[in-house]
């Protein structure tokens, strides 16, 4: 009985866990982040590059910042085959990297650091 009791309490728990991370999938928020516009956007992405690789938790970190934005970034993803060579070549070492005046800048990087870089 007390095993009994105990299984149900741990499955319960399991559920509970699973049905909370399932509502937090559903509904959260995929918006764009309030210190961003469109203009401010456009600008960083003309004024830079970003270099990420898919599956990277610190390139979605700074994909995340950018929200639905994200499309204006002149971006290179280095995890494909065919953008490789390119990332060899640019000597992209960690990603996310941004190069921004010729010059690089590892790491996740705040939108008040990349406005003032590109000086958008």
């Amino acid at each position: 009985m007390k095993n009994n009791t105990i299984n149900i309490l741990i499955t319960s728990a399991i559920v509970i866990a699973i049905l909370a991370f399932s509502a937090y999938i559903l509904f959260k928020d995929n918006s764009t982040p309030a210190q961003i516009t469109e203009e401010l956007a456009i600008c960083i992405g003309q004024n830079s590059e970003l270099y990420f690789q898919t599956g990277c938790s610190a390139c979605i970190k700074q994909e995340e910042l950018f929200g639905n934005y994200l499309k204006h970034l002149n971006s290179t993803d280095c995890f494909l085959k065919e953008n490789r060579q390119i990332c060899i070549d640019k000597k992209i070492e960690v990603t996310p990297t941004w190069i921004i005046n010729e010059k690089q800048y590892k790491g996740v990087q705040t939108i008040e650091k990349l406005k003032s870089l590109t000086s958008c």
